[in-house]
């Protein structure tokens, strides 16, 4: 016991600053005596009072100038890292990490307990650029991309909203919403009832300025949730360029925070803002990336929700990007999670046990409480890359919570692939866009809406029935089927003695993104004439309308034969596309030479060709499907297949409808930086005119 204090005191003293004569001559008597070999044993009382001193002062003079762990100087440049712990500590960084490596989160002077703790990078501290007190970044909440990321209990550590971000002036307001509202015929017979008159009813959403960073436009939180398992080892520069290209496209408004996951997740970068620092720093994580172990994507997708979910401040716009090559190898194999095929519905993703994993955010129905009002909603627009992605899943995933999933068949798309997702998310003009219609004659009824994936209601007996569209890009079209039921007209309504009829008036409602003003638009009103006889005008179809049923019909050919190949009856698939493809081509639209309907039947060529046999569809068609499906779905532009550039008189896999000219820009600067084509490619529109790439 003595000889352990002898040399304590001996360690201490040189650092030590003391107060009294009595205590230096103890400490000389000390030295002395164990110079000399004598062991002098202190009293109890005195040991005790040096005890408390020596703490006390080793406590709140010396730790402020020397390293509690090596006793060395804690002087800045010198040339060491230094950390500050949040009970306000300093330590060497390289004595405090090597202090810590097993998990130890006790301060070595006041004995709290640490929330965060360092953590030493392979290789020597000579292998940071930086090596300075400012690579630790504790002090600030938030980690270096050059330090692999500690995860804390709280996620909340995002760097906070600009406060000098303002509404827009008004000369810069985005302009209103236009509706179009549009019966397939203009006229009905007077003496004729229709159970089932359908009329079109679209939303088109106001342009935007081509260049989505110098806009005074709504700012994006974004989390890129990345797959880096072991298979992504030959894929991962590919992936680095293309994660890099979007936080180089992003305004210093916008924030981005990355997740990361493999047999485990991280966050390895919170959300900050994209400016100066915050941008090299993201850049620098993503970088610093490495593959590696299995494939968690439930886990990464739990990170990436949380990341959104603690936010404290938010910005207007919120999504995840989800990127993956494989299956969940950690939470059991999705290939074996379909059940009773037999019973699947138009859905059939909806039978994977494997949802029933995600947050609630993500998939409503796995929320406790069944308050959906109270519900985050988060859209994630899921990537799947090569042949062994599970696309079942990733569909799913998007199709949930309102996302879009693309197939990437070539990793040396991803780039584009991501720039079409960005160009969208950086143009969003409108949001909680909400379609009103109301019956405004007595006997008109709504009976049935088709709106693919956005939700719709029908109330009052058929008299008014709403449409939640939810954001708009720029430039942004979506158009719905809404099939009302037409009586017969009697002379003692007055409106037959007009000889027409009002069916419908249409309104829509939504919040400007950038000023957050609740914004209606006119209101436009459907009217038909009730003539006693049809003229041949009366009889024209309205090819916007037929145009749409052939789209839906389309879609819904291709869910069926979807249906059919999971099955494993690939002959009958083939002969439903084949049927749709024959009805598509003797329609008005079609007849007319309608661009759409071209592309429709290019879609419907490449769907059968990818169902030609069940290794081609395991391998690529199920994917290529899928991925139009939710295009479909969701009336948004999706990558598919090979190729992502969108030039006239190519095959189905080089066009692209649903496509905004945002996004066609975006797309455009990725493969002029990739060496891509410089042509100026066109976009199908669903007013189905080639219509140029704005400039």
């Amino acid at each position: 016991m003595a000889s352990a204090w002898r040399k304590l005191k001996k360690s201490l003293i040189p650092k030590i600053s003391t107060h009294r004569d009595d205590d230096r001559r103890r400490s000389s008597s000390s030295s002395s005596s164990s110079a000399n070999g004598i062991v002098s044993s202190p009293s109890p009382s005195s040991v005790s009072r040096s005890s408390s001193r020596l703490s006390y002062s080793f406590s709140f003079r010396s730790s402020k100038k020397t390293c509690a762990i090596c006793l060395g100087s804690l002087k800045k440049g010198e040339g060491q890292a230094i950390f500050t712990a949040e009970c306000s500590h300093h330590f060497h960084f390289n004595c405090i990490a090597t202090n810590v490596q097993h998990g130890n989160r006790i301060c070595p002077i006041c004995r709290s307990e640490w929330k965060d703790i360092p953590f030493q990078a392979p290789g020597s501290a000579n292998d940071f650029r930086h090596n300075n007190s400012t690579i630790l970044g504790f002090r600030h909440n938030w980690h270096p991309p050059s330090l692999p990321v500690l995860e804390t209990d709280q996620f909340s550590l995002e760097e906070p909203l600009s406060a000098t971000h303002v509404a827009p002036a008004p000369s810069t307001r985005s302009q209103p919403i236009t509706i179009k509202a549009l019966p397939e015929f203009p006229a009905v017979l007077a003496s004729d009832a229709v159970s089932k008159f359908p009329v079109l009813v679209g939303v088109s959403a106001p342009p935007f300025h081509v260049d989505v960073r110098h806009f005074n436009r709504a700012p994006i939180d974004l989390v890129a949730v990345l797959d880096v398992s072991g298979s992504m080892a030959g894929k991962l520069s590919l992936l680095k360029r293309a994660v890099c290209f979007i936080i180089q496209n992003l305004g210093p408004l916008d924030r981005v925070s990355i997740v990361t996951f493999s047999s485990s997740a991280r966050r390895i970068f919170p959300l900050r803002r994209m400016r100066g620092s915050g941008q090299d720093d993201a850049i620098s994580a993503v970088n610093a990336l490495s593959s590696g172990g299995g494939t968690n994507i439930a886990e990464g997708l739990k990170k990436g929700v949380r990341v959104l979910e603690e936010r404290r401040e938010q910005n207007p716009i919120a999504s995840i990007m989800l990127l993956s090559d494989g299956h969940d190898t950690l939470n059991d194999d999705t290939r074996s999670l379909y059940r009773n095929v037999q019973n699947l519905t138009s859905n059939p993703n909806y039978s994977l046990q494997y949802l029933y994993l995600l947050p609630a955010s993500i998939c409503s129905r796995n929320t406790a409480s069944g308050n959906e009002a109270r519900r985050l909603s988060i859209p994630v627009h899921t990537f799947g890359f090569g042949s062994e992605h599970d696309s079942n899943a990733m569909h799913a995933i998007s199709d949930l919570s309102g996302g879009t999933y693309s197939f990437i068949e070539t990793v040396d798309n991803l780039q584009d692939a991501f720039a079409r997702c960005i160009g969208g998310l950086l143009s969003v003009v409108a949001q909680d866009v909400r379609l009103t219609i109301q019956s405004l004659s007595r006997g008109v009824q709504i009976g049935s809406i088709h709106s693919g994936r956005y939700k719709n209601e029908i109330f009052n007996l058929g008299q008014k029935a709403t449409i939640d569209v939810g954001s708009l890009y720029a430039d942004e079209e979506k158009e719905f089927l809404v099939y009302v039921s037409i009586p017969a007209s009697s002379r003692g309504e007055g409106e037959a003695k007009l000889d027409h009829m009002s069916l419908l008036e249409v309104l829509c409602s939504n919040k400007d993104s950038t000023s957050s003003e609740i914004v209606e638009s006119r209101r436009e009103r459907v009217v038909i004439r009730r003539p006693k006889v049809l003229s041949p005008t009366d009889k024209m179809v309205c090819l916007e309308v037929d145009r749409q049923k052939n789209r839906l019909a389309v879609a819904d050919a291709i869910a069926t034969a979807q249906r059919m190949a999971e099955l494993g009856i690939l002959d009958h698939a083939q002969a439903v596309l084949s049927e749709q493809k024959t009805t598509l081509l003797s329609s008005v639209s079609a007849q007319a030479g309608d661009d759409l309907c071209k592309w429709l039947e290019k879609e419907l060529t490449e769907t059968a060709q990818r169902m030609a046999t069940l290794q081609l569809y395991e391998q690529s068609g199920r994917a290529y499907v899928l991925s139009g499906l939710s295009s479909h779905s969701w009336q948004r532009a999706t990558t598919r297949g090979h190729s992502t550039t969108i030039l006239p008189g190519e095959g189905a896999s080089g066009i692209n409808s649903y496509e905004t000219p945002s996004m066609i820009s975006m797309v455009s600067k990725s493969q002029c930086l990739n060496g891509g084509p410089s042509q100026q490619p066109q976009m199908v529109t669903k007013s189905c005119s080639l219509t140029p790439r704005h400039k």
